[in-house]
């Protein structure tokens, strides 16, 4: 049988970890760091462990319409999530985790660019 990559990178206690340590590489970043100006982080945290456990193919779901709907009053531009997909890969990269593993989570994650970023 084979695995997901939610558990061969070591299941929910790693990808919170790895949430983690990308979010403190997001709020470094200048052209993002903005968009998580009084923003809980702790919850977004805890959130975004859950979304990115279900990319990976773990236990949690989110239809497409709670992403779109979470993130349209935001103006994400696709300037920023291109900012936000190179934190992403930086700390991956932090994490040492395989090219196969770092391709398929970049992969899932830019499939949802068109939910997150905001049309002008």
């Amino acid at each position: 049988m084979n695995k997901s990559v939610y558990d061969e990178i070591g299941g929910f206690t790693s990808v919170r970890k790895l949430i983690t340590a990308f979010y403190d590489n997001v709020l470094d970043c200048d052209g993002v760091s903005m968009l998580f100006e009084n923003v809980n982080m702790e919850r977004l945290i805890d959130h975004q462990s859950k979304f990115f456990s279900m990319l990976l193919g773990g236990p949690a779901s989110f239809t497409d319409q709670e992403l779109r709907q979470a993130h349209m009053r935001l103006g994400i531009s696709s300037h920023q999530f291109d900012l936000t997909k190179e934190c992403l890969v930086e700390t991956m990269e932090d994490f040492e985790l395989s090219d196969e593993h770092i391709d398929f989570i970049s992969n899932a994650f830019e499939s949802k660019r068109e939910l997150i970023v905001q049309p002008k």
